[in-house]
């Protein structure tokens, strides 16, 4: 029957020459036959013929132990070359021009910008300053590298840089917001830093992210320094604090309502610099005329504070 008849039919011969165990030259002749009516004898065929010749052979390449020496046992975090060299304000402008010039979804440019944020690193407050009246143009869609590069900077420099460009009004509003965010995650941070930042906290215009990025700025310093809290820079901080709370954080209004919770909020993260302020705590919180979120909020504010500052006064009072 037609069901029984063979459609499709295909043959592949082989010749290979082998000469001492390696393969030299190997022919190969390939026929496929489709019969789409076996009875009409209608159909198709296709032939092919291949050919595979050695043509070199390259001596092996034995491992060299020596190599061995350069290897080493590491993490998976980003590791980057640290140079040696002098770095110029002249380079980084220039840098900053290729950033400019250079597509913006392409590995070029976040090359480019990596290496802008490590050579940033090199480079001394007046060397940013001037880098700064060269570079602080705005590239394709309104783009500052400068501006975005300096949060990843993180070097005293740097930070005190972007203080200036805050007082000053030189940066954008949201530029100025995720300048003070990045200030919770610079990894060494230094008295100098604080010194600097802590003059923002005193003006009207002060922000949320300015309580909190500085705030937390000043837990990361401590973190490393357990006697932090002799420092002037965070002494300086904390007085001014202090100084917002009053002796027991009255408030009059809504808006002063709101003033009061950010600055128990910022006290919280200030953490060992805060235990200077536990008094005035624990009176914010025993007070019982006190809109209840303030007197919530002066708890939590003991949240960072060492165990060895002692609470029990305020624990008795509160419950």
């Amino acid at each position: 029957s037609q069901s029984e008849q063979q459609i499709l039919s295909s043959q592949l011969e082989c010749v290979q020459s082998i000469r001492d165990g390696v393969l030299e030259e190997a022919k190969c002749s390939e026929s496929d036959r489709v019969m789409l009516f076996p009875q009409q004898g209608s159909g198709a065929e296709t032939q092919t013929r291949s050919a595979l010749k050695l043509l070199q052979v390259e001596t092996e390449t034995l491992y060299n132990k020596g190599d061995s020496e350069d290897l080493y046992v590491t993490n998976i975090l980003y590791e980057r070359v640290v140079t040696k060299r002098e770095v110029t304000g002249a380079e980084v402008t220039e840098l900053v021009w290729k950033l400019c010039l250079a597509h913006s979804a392409s590995y070029e440019t976040a090359d480019l910008f990596m290496t802008l944020v490590f050579e940033l690193r090199h480079l001394s407050l007046e060397a940013l300053r001037a880098l700064w009246q060269r570079s602080s143009f705005k590239c394709r869609d309104n783009w500052q590298p400068l501006i975005d590069a300096l949060p990843s900077c993180a070097t005293e420099a740097c930070v005190v840089l972007m203080k200036d460009l805050i007082a000053s009004g030189e940066v954008e509003e949201d530029k100025v917001e995720y300048f003070f965010w990045s200030f919770a995650f610079v990894p060494n941070p230094t008295s100098g830093m604080i010194e600097s930042l802590a003059p923002l906290l005193k003006s009207p215009r002060a922000s949320q992210s300015c309580f909190l990025g500085v705030t937390a700025l000043i837990h990361r310093f401590c973190s490393a320094h357990s006697s932090c809290g002799v420092v002037p820079a965070v002494q300086s901080v904390m007085r001014t604090l202090g100084k917002f709370l009053g002796g027991n954080c009255t408030v009059q209004d809504s808006e002063h309502l709101n003033k009061m919770q950010l600055v128990l909020k910022a006290i919280g993260n200030a953490g060992l610099a805060a235990a200077s302020l536990a008094p005035a705590l624990s009176s914010c919180a025993a007070l019982k005329s006190q809109p209840m979120e303030i007197r919530l909020a002066a708890v939590q504010a003991f949240r960072r504070i060492p165990c060895s500052i002692r609470v029990s006064d305020l624990l008795s009072q509160v419950t």
